[in-house]
């Protein structure tokens, strides 16, 4: 089996471990499975690197500009490796490239200026930027490629170098595209481990680390913030979401349900900032679930580099038996699977798209984040409770309201407890709007000015003012 070899190879031989296709089950490529000691030195070549980088920030423009140029050059060679690992369909993949290139060419072009604060005092103190070091960022598999863009996009235009572990579900795209950028970029400014646990663990609480960025899981984020503590590096967590979506007694069923079952499914549903569940009015709740149950039923689902797939496989064995016990459960308590429910009898992680109805409130399905292409359908009788339902979770990540009359939507949108919330759409962002979470969803802010400076911090000069 062919690998993709990093830009800057480990010093030391490394063991491989499978990379596995889920559209088949079957291994197709291996990546390498790095020791502490190769990640030791991966760090500290980051911080020597870091002490030029940080030194020409007009340099640093020019270079993120040309990484930016390299990556869109390289998409005909990253989109299928990514749909191949991830199972995505090849235009998704092809549009998470846009993505990443975009990012690298925002962020080069941010120019935090100094600040110059007058108090009165006979003082001159000038507010500056420095970088922070050394990051370390931690990836999932769901879009493995923008979410690490998401990192080290912001953490490099702000001079910081970056060692970056991918999934070990997806790792052989993002050590591609390290080696895409790395080439458009000083030696070791940009370093992609790759490797099982404890790397991950021991990445997240190195001591050469200064910033620590993790996308996952609420308990993983919890561990990744006690190792980071260790060194007392900064943590910024995206610990995934459960958005509601809240359908107000005005809303056009047929105008929105193509939208909404997107907003729920697209990915395979593997999305932080998904729909993950729907409230609907009561006397319009047959209605809903119909519309999105149609859609469930008509949406082709195949292997991702086939040009007719709209939904390709959940991306692995774990997470595909997560979704599967989740809506066993939801059935087994009254639940009613108007679309789908089912594993299909094919080779590969397969889920038919699912629609359930009448779903105990109290079911995982509901309270927790399923991530996969199943979506519960509740009805309310009064918007109070269903802002008080949306409400009752311990994610904070997202959430809309769906509706006619806008005024009335943005008034529901202001009640719910999250970072983003959309009125008619969901988990659109802009590259210069912050993301964040509230709760359990997050720690620090992501996107726009807001990410670059999450990776700076302040240096105060003071001067006596001239006479």
């Amino acid at each position: 089996m062919a690998t993709h070899q990093p830009m800057h190879a480990p010093s030391t031989t490394s063991a491989c471990f499978a990379v596995l296709d889920p559209a088949t089950s079957e291994a197709f490529d291996e990546a390498p499975d790095q020791q502490p000691d190769e990640l030791d030195a991966a760090v500290g070549r980051a911080h020597e690197a870091w002490r030029s980088w940080r030194a020409d920030p007009a340099a640093r423009t020019t270079a993120l500009l040309a990484a930016a140029n390299a990556v869109d050059a390289a998409g005909a060679d990253l989109a299928p490796l990514l749909t191949r690992e991830q199972g995505k369909p090849l235009a998704e993949s092809y549009a998470e490239i846009a993505r990443v290139a975009a990012r690298l060419r925002y962020f080069a072009e941010l120019d935090p200026q100094p600040q110059l604060i007058t108090d009165g005092r006979p003082v001159c103190s000038e507010v500056r930027w420095r970088p922070l070091g050394p990051v370390a960022a931690i990836v999932p598999w769901n879009f493995p490629l923008q979410l690490a863009s998401a990192k080290f996009a912001p953490a490099l235009a702000a001079g910081n170098t970056m060692v970056l572990k991918p999934s070990p579900f997806t790792p052989l795209a993002t050590r591609l595209l390290g080696s895409v950028i790395s080439a458009a970029l000083p030696e070791n400014v940009l370093t992609i481990v790759t490797g099982h646990e404890p790397l991950g663990a021991r990445l997240a609480s190195h001591p050469g680390v200064r910033h620590v960025t993790f996308t996952g899981s609420i308990p993983t984020g919890r561990a990744v913030a006690q190792g980071a503590a260790a060194s007392l590096a900064r943590v910024t967590l995206e610990l995934g979401g459960n958005d509601a979506a809240i359908l107000l007694d005005d809303v056009d069923v047929e105008k929105i349900a193509e939208h909404l079952f997107w907003a729920a499914f697209r990915n395979c549903g593997q999305v932080c900032m998904a729909v993950k569940r729907v409230y609907a009015p009561a006397r319009l709740y047959s209605h809903v679930v119909e519309a999105l149950a149609q859609r469930a039923k008509t949406a082709v689902v195949g292997a991702g580099l086939d040009p007719a797939t709209q939904l390709g496989p959940v991306n692995n064995a774990p997470q595909l038996a997560r979704v599967e016990r989740y809506t066993a459960r939801a059935v087994a308590e009254g639940a009613q699977a108007v679309a789908g429910g089912h594993r299909l009898d094919r080779p590969g992680y397969f889920f038919a798209p699912t629609v359930l109805a009448d779903v105990p409130a109290h079911s995982p399905v509901v309270t927790e984040e399923q991530f996969g292409p199943v979506l519960p359908v509740l009805p309310y009788g009064s918007l109070d409770e269903a802002v008080e339902a949306a409400n009752d979770t311990g994610f904070g990540l997202g959430g809309s309201v769906w509706g006619t009359d806008l005024d009335r939507a943005e008034e529901v949108a202001d009640r719910l407890e999250c970072g983003t919330a959309w009125i008619n759409h969901h988990a659109e962002l802009s590259l210069a709007q912050p993301f964040t979470g509230s709760k359990e969803s997050g720690v620090g802010v992501a996107g726009g000015p807001w990410g670059l400076f999450g990776n700076l911090r302040p240096f105060v000069v003071h001067r006596p003012q001239e006479a």
